[in-house]
């Protein structure tokens, strides 16, 4: 792939809300897994969980906690992405806790571009009640959860959302 093909390649991604039935292949799942497995994270500590919730029952618990999100029940997986405090605070001390925020965040991208590759449509979600989702998902208090990644096959038309210019972005040498 050279760079034009990237850049085309992350262009085509979008937000997707609506899903077709049927669960994920295995093989699906496992390869977004092992992409999210390759992704840069401080010191290599790793400091992210993912729990992979394809039953019905949670995913439905999980939209309640999700502000009633509908994506979250219709999407045959999700992906909980969790940061692991203790793995990253044990090497850094306090600077792990957004260590290990960063680790998560930048795993739930390699997931969410890794189900883009496979053919298949994602939707980062980030607004959830934390308690509720640590409660269904039974996590340890070092254990944060981060996003929720519905996954599935799209159905809705994949049209790209219009962009900020980089330039309102970018900054060189200083603001």
């Amino acid at each position: 792939m050279n760079s034009s093909d990237f850049l085309r390649f992350l262009k085509a991604r979008s937000s997707v809300r609506v899903y077709s039935g049927g669960p994920l292949d295995p093989e699906d799942i496992d390869y977004i897994l092992a992409s999210a497995s390759t992704a840069p994270s401080a010191g290599n500590r790793e400091a992210w969980d993912v729990v992979v919730v394809t039953d019905e029952d949670v995913r439905m618990e999980l939209a309640s906690a999700a502000l009633e999100q509908e994506h979250i029940r219709e999407a045959p997986a999700v992906f909980v992405v969790c940061a692991n405090y203790i793995r990253s605070m044990s090497h850094y001390g306090e600077r792990g806790i957004l260590y290990a925020l960063e680790d998560a965040t930048i795993a739930c991208t390699y997931m969410m571009l890794a189900a883009h590759a496979r053919g298949l449509h994602s939707c980062w979600t980030g607004a959830f009640n934390e308690n509720d989702v640590r409660e269904i998902l039974n996590l340890p208090e070092h254990v944060r959860p981060i996003a929720l990644l519905a996954v599935g096959r799209g159905v809705q038309p994949f049209e790209p959302v219009g962009r900020m210019p980089v330039e309102e972005h970018t900054h060189r040498e200083t603001w």
